[in-house]
């Protein structure tokens, strides 16, 4: 073997592992996703079915009612997650207030992000809990509410909290990633911006959020990813089936159920890629969208 030749064994474990792991199970989803496979035995008691699951996704209204669950608990978790972590980053990197405990509030934000899911589930279940949860008690004692509520039983209020939830567990992941952005911005501006009498606001509009508009659109991007794909939180607080009526049937426990609960694994294959597909609409939609009137450079190197 020659020395150039020798680098192939060093990137050989990589390769094996990508394609054992990664490519291969997305062919092989593909693959199911054009048959009527069961799960039961294998692939030769798949019969080709070609497009028919695309076909039956696009007509689903079961489906379509998951993928607006989705966006309903992905919008009100973004916007209090990003709205709670950039007012907290803007806080703490503010020159003027020069705040003291940085690392300890870093560590306090992070912490619900390192818990386990069911243990967050098991812990919200017990507080919203209907008739002895600490939530209603602490409203009927303030006489803030005549009744106890039933708040994992409503549409509105279930989706509400799976939402909250989320948010509450992810919003020190972003403000660590906000406020690290933030403090990349070079110092100067903002003292020039001082000296001319810029006020608070002018700052942030005319040179926080256009700096950090790379920041933003990561975070945005992979919050699109990860909310399009929650499962686990609606799964543990209800029933596993997204009750109450529905509100909490996101479009991969839609998927689970489908191949899991129904033996359907051919159509919650189709449902994947149907995820995937959308998956990438949004991301693209949010690049052009953040990018939008940006300058471009043309050819020739003039703009």
């Amino acid at each position: 073997m020659t020395k150039n030749n020798r680098a192939y064994l060093f990137i050989a474990p990589f390769v094996i592992v990508f394609l054992s792991f990664n490519i291969y199970p997305i062919l092989l989803t593909f693959y199911y996703s054009v048959t009527n496979y069961s799960g039961m035995g294998g692939l030769e008691n798949a019969d080709f079915i070609g497009l028919d699951n695309y076909r039956r996704l696009i007509q689903d209204d079961f489906f379509f009612q998951a993928f607006f669950n989705t966006i309903r608990i992905w919008g009100l978790n973004f916007g209090v997650q990003i709205a709670i972590a950039l007012g907290l980053a803007l806080l703490f990197t503010d020159l003027r207030l020069k705040l003291k405990g940085l690392n300890w509030f870093r560590a306090l934000f992070f912490l619900p992000n390192i818990i386990t899911i069911a243990s967050v589930a098991l812990l919200f279940s017990i507080l919203l809990d209907w008739n002895y949860g600490s939530l209603n008690q602490m409203l009927l004692s303030l006489n803030i509410i005549d009744r106890p509520i039933n708040w994992l039983n409503n549409p509105t209020y279930a989706q509400s909290w799976a939402a909250l939830i989320g948010a509450w567990m992810w919003f020190g992941n972003t403000f660590i990633i906000l406020m690290a952005g933030i403090s990349g911005i070079p110092k100067d501006f903002y003292e020039a911006a001082f000296i001319d009498g810029a006020n608070w606001w002018q700052t942030f509009t005319k040179i926080t959020l256009p700096q950090l508009k790379p920041i933003l659109l990561y975070v945005f991007i992979t919050s699109i990813i990860g909310g399009l794909q929650i499962f686990d939180l609606p799964m543990l607080l209800t029933d596993g089936r997204g009750a109450p009526r529905g509100s909490l049937n996101t479009m991969v426990l839609y998927l689970y159920n489908q191949g899991f609960s129904f033996a359907n694994f051919g159509y919650s294959a189709a449902i994947a890629y149907g995820l995937f597909l959308i998956t990438i609409v949004f991301s693209a939609i949010t690049f052009k969208t953040m990018y939008r009137g940006q300058v471009k450079v043309k050819k020739g190197g003039k703009k």
